[in-house]
């Protein structure tokens, strides 16, 4: 896609050590806006999420292409010396380094902050970790689902006397990579003040305890558990999901204007809104208990397209809730543009998600689908590095690059 004026981060270069989710999303937010992003993978495997999901062609698969778009892939050894060696030197090439290796594998490799310092000192330096690094715990390994455990996230879900529940995506390692790459964007900013680099470093942990907002301020301040609502609000009434007469749609009372409208112009019952139990919603969240069947026995009279038609009509917020897929395909996903199609050398015709952002009323696109496994190793090598074809050819045959 073309644009009239350069991307936020173009001429920045980015080496994405990482793998599997929160790095991988951390680099390719970057990529999205405008920043070079050399993606450097095992030369055998790849990257883990290689081979989770969908297959699509040899290498790629439904999880790797969701977290990797913009991106030139290079394989190198990381165990080899000589693969090592190459890294530093594509480090001193680039401004940001991201890595979510163990607790001190960088360090082991020569590739560690205070390494990369010594032959950049410019560079923004962003380590992930499962645990926070100011805690004991900073060498134990992290993973998502254990940490929507720990974090009291699993909690928080379903309804009331269900069990714990996981999100349906890896939100904690998504809230992880958008977190790491505010911070990177921030060090970058505040280096063109100083020239200097810094040392980003993320965890899983913490963004996980950040997700608990508003829900774990209230149990710190109760000193307990909050109750759960599941696709209701535990505080505003009525908001959340409700059973029409031909399927669920979203109800999204916010004040009491508009709920008077809803007894009045949605759901024909004028007197709800004047009776002193439901008139404020402090008092229709204290009584839900003799609201809510009141109105779901009305809301079932009316189809989905008969209630959101006058809901729109009458400003409050609603919507059908739809299938996965059923949204995928819709007319709303398809005017706003959110899919990217291109056509894959092994798998035919594909397609990733569009980058959300909008800039000067430009989506910022895909400028690279997500790569092949090394498919860029002698494009970069011998760009960045000046490696010639004998030299790339010798280090193919040592199976330090692929």
């Amino acid at each position: 896609m073309n644009h009239p004026n350069p991307l936020p981060l173009s001429g920045v270069r980015v080496l994405d050590l990482s793998r599997v989710m929160a790095g991988p999303l951390c680099a390719m937010a970057l990529a999205d806006l405008g920043a070079e992003v050399i993606k450097v993978e095992h030369p055998e495997r790849g990257d883990d999420t290689r081979d989770w999901g969908v297959r699509i062609g040899s290498h790629n698969t439904s999880y790797f292409n969701s977290c990797n778009r913009n991106k030139r892939s290079i394989c190198v050894d990381l165990q080899a010396e000589e693969g090592r060696d190459l890294v530093r030197d594509l480090a001193t090439r680039c401004d940001v380094v991201i890595q979510n290796f163990k607790y001190g594998g960088a360090q082991k490799m020569g590739l560690g902050y205070e390494d990369l310092k010594k032959v950049n000192p410019g560079i923004v330096y962003c380590s992930i970790s499962g645990y926070p690094v100011l805690g004991p715990e900073k060498a134990r390994p992290g993973y998502d689902l254990v940490v929507q455990g720990e974090t009291g996230l699993m909690a928080m879900n379903g309804e009331e006397g269900q069990g714990p529940l996981k999100f349906g995506v890896a939100a904690v390692d998504m809230f992880t990579g958008m977190y790491a790459a505010q911070a990177i964007l921030a060090v970058l900013y505040a280096r063109t003040r100083t020239g200097e680099g810094r040392h980003v470093q993320m965890s899983l942990y913490d963004s996980g305890m950040m997700i608990t907002s508003y829900y774990g301020l209230t149990a710190w301040l109760n000193k307990g558990d909050p109750a759960k609502f599941g696709n209701s609000h535990p505080s505003i009434v009525p908001y959340g999901v409700f059973d029409a007469a031909d399927g669920p749609v979203v109800i999204a009372v916010g004040n009491n204007s508009q709920f008077r409208k809803f007894c009045e112009e949605v759901i024909f019952c004028a007197e709800l809104a004047r009776d002193p139990r439901f008139e404020k919603n402090t008092e229709r969240s204290k009584n839900r208990g003799e609201l809510l069947p009141i109105l779901l026995a009305q809301i079932r009279q009316h189809t989905r397209a008969e209630l959101i038609e006058r809901m729109d009509r009458a400003g409050i917020p609603c919507g059908e809730v739809l299938g996965l897929y059923e949204a995928l395909q819709s007319q709303r996903t398809q005017q706003a543009q959110v899919w990217h199609r291109f056509e894959d050398a092994e798998a035919g015709p594909q397609a990733v998600h569009a980058p959300p952002y909008v800039i000067d009323g430009t989506r910022t696109g895909v400028r690279h689908p997500p790569p092949h496994l090394g498919e860029h190793t002698a494009e970069v090598l011998g760009e960045l590095l000046g490696l010639p074809q004998e030299r790339l050819q010798a280090l193919g045959e040592k199976h330090v690059i692929r």
